[in-house]
């Protein structure tokens, strides 16, 4: 019987020089875009102007604009991970679920590869071009029906930026929960169904609690990958919503608040909250696999 526990690097001695020089160029990357960076936000974190020691910069996060910065970033991100998990939740589960044609699964696979990573400075002119004061959408609501979509709607606004986010955020939801769904296994619903179960006590009783750890964990990466997202805030908003990537930026590359202290501190706060998000949705996703095997 092999002993359980022990040392949990032991797994170090036993690898092959082949094994470590296949592994080394993701160990370099990691030290060099990862490591390396990380490890210099935090020095500068604790240094002034004039690299002494400081705790000034830390102490700044909790001024009243920074908090506020800090708050609207959480709300966006918050706001896009929900809306975007329900909507790709459902379309999921459409796609795998609902017994559609296989093509239009591997289109809206494929579909949701490319628009998760679409984003940024193309992705906010797209927007603006649909939405925006001039726009398509917002053109033909005025000829056609004669409403004026800019009275209730402002993309440069809250709920502006998180509809676009929702644009990489349903893909992305799409492309992580559609395992999850897929391991749903089908003995279950015929076994509830011989039971005597209705659709709606399966996935009540059986198929929502299986993936809801799932959902949490998915729930968490895409609050992440809102909370970090600043290309496209930037081109869409410009300084008009102040969410921390902007006044991060603002702090390390501007004229007038230039001061790359604190803006090391801001992206260790962001870091610490981005970590956070990642270590629950690596803690959920852990205790969920066990029951998609």
């Amino acid at each position: 019987m092999a002993r359980v526990g022990g040392n949990p690097f032991r797994f170090l001695t036993t690898l092959r020089p082949g094994d470590i020089l296949a592994i080394a160029p993701f160990i370099l990357f990691a030290l060099l875009f990862l490591v390396m960076p990380t490890l210099g936000l935090v020095v500068g974190a604790f240094q002034d102007a004039n690299g002494n020691f400081t705790f000034d910069n830390i102490l700044q996060l909790g001024g009243p604009q920074i908090v506020a910065s800090f708050w609207i970033s959480i709300r966006v991100s918050a706001a896009s991970a929900v809306l975007g998990a329900l909507i790709g939740l459902a379309i999921a589960m459409a796609i795998i679920r609902g017994r559609l044609p296989e093509f239009i699964r591997s289109s809206v696979m494929t579909f949701s590869g490319v628009a998760s990573n679409f984003a940024g400075i193309p992705l906010a002119f797209a927007f603006l071009a649909t939405l925006g004061r001039l726009g398509l959408v917002t053109v033909l609501f005025k000829t056609l029906f004669g409403f004026d979509l800019t009275r209730s709607f402002n993309i440069l606004s809250f709920w502006g930026l998180t509809v676009t986010y929702l644009y990489f955020q349903i893909p992305l939801m799409i492309l992580i929960i559609a395992p999850a769904i897929d391991g749903l296994k089908k003995e279950w619903s015929e076994a509830a169904a011989t039971l005597g179960a209705t659709r709606f006590q399966f996935w009540r009783h059986v198929g929502f609690p299986v993936l809801w750890p799932n959902l949490l964990g998915t729930l968490s990466l895409l609050f992440a990958n809102a909370f970090g997202a600043i290309a496209t805030a930037y081109a869409l908003t410009g300084s008009s919503l102040n969410i921390v990537p902007i006044l991060l930026y603002a702090q390390i590359r501007g004229d007038v608040l230039h001061n790359p202290g604190l803006g090391a501190a801001l992206a260790l706060g962001m870091i610490v909250i981005t970590a956070l998000a990642n270590v629950i949705y690596l803690v959920v996703r852990t205790r969920a696999e066990r029951w998609l095997k």
